[in-house]
């Protein structure tokens, strides 16, 4: 038996960079953003000048994570801050990043990518995911669908 996938091609990964560049410079950030396949597999980065160092890898740590299981980076903590043991032991996961910035890229109720975003705080992160997704989806409705916050 074999599965077939979709996945995020470049030109749709590209779009969702060039979106998330838009909303930085409109928000006077230096974003670093990611886009990785559905396997969490990295498919486009681009770092804005002056975007911090870290940020290179907690934007690409960002969009494994959503792209891991299906869901935007913030909800782990949601999901994790009530069970102690879940708390102390998952935070320990390589790559597993549990604040905002990551979203899965969803097509036809599919994920066929994810998003990650880091450089200001975290709800400056979401704003600029978001606004790639929405540009993602507003591009062809068929290829993307937007993810509540």
């Amino acid at each position: 038996m074999s599965l077939i996938k979709k996945t995020i091609d470049a030109s749709t990964a590209q779009k969702a960079i060039y979106a998330a560049v838009e909303k930085s410079v409109a928000m006077g950030k230096a974003m670093c953003i990611a886009v990785v396949n559905e396997d969490g597999l990295l498919n486009a980065f681009h770092r804005m000048d002056g975007a911090p160092f870290l940020a290179i890898d907690v934007a690409q740590n960002k969009a494994y994570t959503a792209a891991s299981f299906g869901m935007p980076s913030h909800a782990w903590y949601d999901f994790i801050k009530d069970d102690p043991p879940l708390l102390h032991g998952i935070t320990n996961t390589p790559r597993l990043v549990i604040f905002g910035g990551g979203y899965p890229i969803m097509e036809g109720g599919q994920m066929v990518g994810a998003i990650g975003v880091s450089g200001g705080h975290y709800s400056d992160d979401m704003q600029v995911a978001q606004a790639a997704l929405e540009a993602v989806a507003a591009s062809d409705l068929s290829r993307a669908t937007v993810l509540p916050p």
